[in-house]
């Protein structure tokens, strides 16, 4: 019979299943040794390793630690004294790292204040090992009653029910105790999740607990029975409540795409927004009136809107990345980097161009611009939309000082400018177009959960309508999105200056792109000096009185007389 050698601790024997324990210790100087005299021996020829962490305690809790180890050599302990006190979150941390670094499958968090029972960590790892789960929690609810036999205090009890139905509500699962410190994860999703950015406080707990759903993980629960002895409690129950409801609410926005993403991500694909608000829908209607044409989708991402509209025009997309699936969703797939401009391959002859939320990930969206009248038929016309920076959400973020990039939206972290209608407008007439048709959109519904868009409850249906009413009436602070129908301008058109000098050939001049120079007037000619000023503020002056169409200038045709 052969006898198989235990791995020495950061070294991995070929079939082994490694588990380790952190055991996190501050001010336990009394109850350090009892507790790791109850690891029970027969774990000790598995265990890989134990990490006591003694996070800047004020006692003899290292001292204790260091005796136990000299008359217990057999278990690879590894004692830490932290220089500073990192806090519950962030002696975990370093403690994950640790396992992380050594190669195990397991790490169980054991605490040194004797709280927690270590006679029954073969059952907290069993549900790992056996791939059943990524999290496994110690419930003492999961025994009817046996809580409050155990000495929790009927106020921790009520609140932890309180908390935990609160939880399971917000993130769709059902767990008897979030809030047991006694755990065990598999090592593996803790490689793929950001604890980094967690608190360092005790709400660390519920954060990791979020990421690793976000991970795809499943969290387990086992039976453990309840101590409450004459152990400290650091923990401020108030401010810990709230910092558990904030986390909760954090993650399912973060799920939206708020937020900067470290709870829950929404990935990297955007997909289609189906509220009628949206500006892909609103695309979708806006085309659905046009005969037959072809089209040119830049920034198609995935090819959702592309597929709808495929079904009526001849749809040519250009994306910077190929996305799965994207070249069956229209007639022509094209993988460019266009912010660097659009590719040969393009071509031109198109009837419509359309850049849904494109412009605001550009450096220069000024030389795209310019582009899209190059491909434009001379009866095209393009549907752009941009995200309004001037909407209430951003203004309020920053008002109350808490402004942060998102995943998603407005504030999306890869958006490189900003726009309101102001600069979005002054940003077409630098391109030289005339802007048609602008139409304000508002918050997409489905942005607070499944289902919103074609059901909303009765909270939502009344913040939709008060939002439709401030579309009307202040469209700069309620507008999520402006949607605007471009046409490039009449590149020969004869005009008369309004101030200038009698009408007549030599009073007029033509009205083209190039016409704004870089002092923001028409240039004279033959000896005319126009007197309007074509300035981006004096003309949003003139576009919030007079419309969208451009400075005051008269257009006419030539007269017989004036060619004679």
């Amino acid at each position: 019979m052969m006898v198989r050698k235990k791995a020495a601790p950061g070294m991995r024997s070929e079939g082994d299943f490694r588990v380790g324990i952190i055991l996190v210790a501050y001010n336990a100087e009394c109850t350090i040794n009892a507790v790791l005299d109850r690891i029970p021996e027969k774990f000790w020829d598995r265990c890989a390793g134990v990490w006591l962490s003694d996070d800047g305690s004020g006692d003899a809790t290292h001292k204790m630690a260091v005796e136990w180890r000299q008359l217990h050599p057999q278990l690879p302990l590894t004692i830490v004294r932290q220089p500073v006190n990192l806090g519950y979150g962030g002696n975990q941390k370093a403690g994950y790292h640790w396992a992380i670094d050594n190669g195990l499958d397991c790490v169980v968090l054991l605490h040194g204040d004797g709280q927690y029972a270590p006679e029954i960590i073969e059952d907290i790892v069993a549900p790992i090992e056996r791939g059943e789960a990524q999290a496994v929690l110690g419930s003492r609810m999961l025994t009817r009653g046996g809580a409050r036999r155990g000495g929790m205090p009927l106020y921790k009890f009520v609140g932890n029910r309180i908390l935990t139905t609160f939880q399971n509500w917000i993130t769709g699962i059902h767990l008897a105790e979030w809030h047991s410190g006694y755990r065990a994860y598999a090592v593996d999703v803790l490689r793929r999740i950001d604890f980094n950015g967690n608190s360092d406080g005790f709400d660390f707990d519920t954060e990791i607990l979020l990421q690793v759903l976000s991970a795809g993980g499943h969290i387990g629960e086992v039976p453990i029975p309840t101590y409450y002895g004459d152990e400290i409690s650091y923990v401020n129950g108030m401010k810990y409540a709230m910092d558990v409801v904030i986390d909760s609410f954090a993650w399912r926005l973060q799920k939206k795409g708020f937020g900067a993403g470290h709870l829950a991500s929404v990935g990297t694909d955007y997909a289609m927004r189906d509220a009628a608000t949206s500006s892909h829908q609103a695309i979708i209607s806006r085309l659905a009136k046009e005969e037959p044409s072809r089209v040119l989708d830049v920034g198609c991402a995935a090819g959702w809107t592309s597929e709808v509209l495929a079904g009526l025009h001849t749809v040519v997309g250009v994306d910077q990345f190929a996305h799965p699936g994207v070249t069956d969703r229209m007639s022509k797939f094209i993988q460019s980097d266009f912010g660097a401009g659009l590719p040969a391959e393009v071509g031109t002859g198109y009837n419509v161009v359309v850049a849904a939320d494109v412009l605001e990930h550009l450096a220069n969206p000024e030389h795209l611009l310019a582009q899209f009248k190059d491909v434009l038929e001379p009866d095209g016309f393009m549907l752009v939309s941009v995200p309004n920076v001037g909407h209430w959400y951003p203004r309020l973020r920053s008002l109350i000082g808490t402004f942060e990039y998102d995943q998603r939206g407005i504030l999306d972290s890869t958006h490189l400018r900003f726009y309101n209608r102001r600069s979005f407008r002054r940003l077409l007439r630098v391109g030289g177009y005339h802007l048609k048709v602008e139409t304000p959109l508002g918050f997409p519904a489905e942005a607070l959960g499944p289902g919103m868009s074609d059901d909303p409850p009765l909270v939502v249906r009344l913040i939709q309508a008060f939002e439709r009413i401030g579309l009307r009436v202040y469209p700069t602070l309620f507008a999520y999105q402006f949607l605007c129908e471009l046409v490039p301008p009449v590149r020969s058109e004869v005009v008369t200056v309004v101030g200038g000098p009698d009408i007549g050939l030599a009073g007029s001049t033509e009205f083209t792109p190039d016409s704004f120079g870089a002092g923001g007037g028409l240039p004279a000619r033959n000896g005319a000096a126009p007197t309007v000023p074509l300035d981006a503020d004096h003309a949003d002056d003139h576009q919030r009185n007079n419309g969208d169409g451009g400075p005051e200038v008269k257009v006419r045709r030539p007269k017989a007389k004036d060619n004679v």
